[in-house]
């Protein structure tokens, strides 16, 4: 799990779990800080009612656009991130 996960899932289905805010709270200590922002951020939103805590139930549309996410979290998003470099060459 990635900070940029977290928001970006929490931003397109308006719903936070527990245990994402769980995650957020207990590796804060070593967000950059553009994750910091991030997360300070998702913070507001959920301040404002704009992001809600809750839980996320998967239908067919849900498991057409997790396929979508993690075709986007593995070619675009890994990459760029946690496991840059990693690849064989």
């Amino acid at each position: 799990m990635t900070v940029g996960e977290v928001v970006l899932e929490s931003l397109t289905t308006g719903v936070i779990t527990e245990a994402e805010v769980g995650w957020l709270a207990s590796h804060q200590e070593l967000f950059s800080r553009a994750e910091e922002a991030a997360a300070i951020r998702l913070g507001r939103l959920m301040d404002d009612g704009e992001v809600n805590l809750g839980c996320r139930i998967a239908n067919s549309d849900t498991a057409t656009a997790q396929t979508h996410h993690q075709h986007v979290l593995s070619d675009w998003i890994e990459p760029l991130g946690r496991n840059r470099g990693t690849a064989a060459a």
